[in-house]
């Protein structure tokens, strides 16, 4: 559902507005009662009171509804083929979780044809549209071969210009016992075929994964072709993850379910944003990240939905707002910042997350009058508009703004 862009556009009868911008109204969120929008060119034109808002082409009363950024989602997997719902009822009759049932989805992923791939991965993007996100990264890291990697990439770029080449995820079957040659074919022809479709090169530091010494040559490679460092760290247990991600100035260490006094005091002293997936930690049920040491010790923290088949099979960011505030113990203004602004630092965007003069016009309206309700209502179909560049692409409402 689209409109001209040329056509200007405004929002009315705001109940709360939430910009992420402190000057346009109150703290960090830069709250905004009875508030008013416009949308021209694509992009924010004018943030005020409802009853000051200038006419524009197309008008919608919003009846009182909260209206926030678009989320920005910084972490998916959505390039896949195939369902590991046996291995989830598996974890919750108390098998836990390692790294191996990644494989099973690469064996899928091979098999599957470019159209179901593409098909399945629109299907989850049009998903997490209507769950609020108007941003999307998405990885590859299911194909773990030259061909398969690059097909991946091709079609995670039909849906994205946040392409993240995830190409040491798990060692591939054929590399059993062979972890080092695997890194090394990753190195010297994989990232440099894939990366003209890539713009981040990504790796699984972790037990049962990449150690740092792999994981370093497998990001190093990718930085010398010109893509931008982020990693998984610090899900299983303590590790060099966060340690590697500041060293190497990567937008952003992922999961940080496990760390030290001396990670978070890395953190926070670089631009490194810490990436908390909560919906991994809640389909595993693994221990969930400290939020509150990350955030009082003045770390950057992100917000991901990290969706995916086998770990955190859910498009839902409100579902991992909820999370989030039960969970970690952030407020619901921490975690709200979290998965608009914050994502968007972790994909070091100006553009988003924010509803401020100039910014993309990039906005969802809830069936509610704060965005408190996000936590509030947990599991509830809360999002009924959503606006990408100026642009209604989803309503749940019936009246979908008049001419004026």
């Amino acid at each position: 559902m689209t409109s001209d862009r040329s056509q200007t556009t405004a929002l009315t009868n705001i109940g709360t507005l939430i910009t992420n911008d402190p000057t346009l109204g109150d703290g960090r969120l830069g709250i905004r009662h009875d508030a008013g929008v416009v949308f021209a060119d694509g992009v924010v034109s004018w943030v005020g009171g409802s009853a000051d808002t200038p006419s524009a082409d197309v008008g919608h009363d919003l009846g009182g509804r909260a209206v926030l950024p678009g989320f920005v989602e910084s972490h998916s997997h959505l390039v896949f083929a195939g369902d590991r719902a046996e291995e989830f009822a598996s974890r919750m009759a108390g098998e836990r979780y390692g790294a191996g049932g990644i494989r099973t989805t690469i064996e899928a992923t091979r098999r599957a044809t470019d159209e179901q791939l593409r098909a399945n991965m629109m299907r989850l993007a049009d998903e997490s549209l209507r769950s609020g996100s108007t941003t999307l990264e998405i990885k590859t890291g299911y194909g773990q071969s030259t061909e398969h990697e690059l097909r991946c990439a091709t079609i995670a770029g039909a849906a994205t210009s946040e392409v993240t080449l995830l190409a040491a995820h798990v060692p591939p079957p054929e590399y059993a016992g062979r972890v080092d040659d695997y890194v090394r074919m990753v190195v010297d022809e994989m990232i440099g075929v894939c990366a003209p479709h890539a713009k981040w090169i990504d790796v699984f530091c972790e037990r049962g994964a990449f150690d740092r010494d792999q994981a370093h040559a497998v990001l190093s490679a990718g930085i010398a072709a010109g893509l931008k460092p982020r990693v998984h760290g610090n899900q299983l247990q303590a590790g060099p993850g966060v340690q590697l991600a500041v060293e190497l100035g990567a937008a952003s260490v992922d999961h940080v379910t496990h760390v030290t006094r001396a990670d978070i005091d890395a953190l926070a002293g670089s631009s490194t944003v810490a990436t908390l997936l909560p919906g991994a930690d809640f389909s595993t049920r693994s221990t969930y990240p400290d939020a509150r040491a990350l955030l009082d010790a003045g770390v950057t923290v992100a917000l991901g939905a990290d969706c995916n088949p086998g770990t955190s099979y859910t498009t839902s960011l409100p579902f991992c707002i909820a999370i989030a505030v039960r969970d970690l113990h952030m407020t619901p203004d921490e975690a709200v910042w979290a998965a608009t602004a914050g994502g968007a630092l972790a994909l070091q965007r100006s553009d988003v997350g924010t509803l401020a003069i100039g910014s993309r016009a990039d906005a969802i309206a809830l069936a509610a009058p704060s965005h408190l309700h996000l936590a509030y209502r947990p599991g509830v179909a809360l999002v009924d508009h959503v606006w990408r560049s100026g642009d209604l692409e989803y309503t749940s409402v019936k009246d979908q703004g008049s001419q004026r």
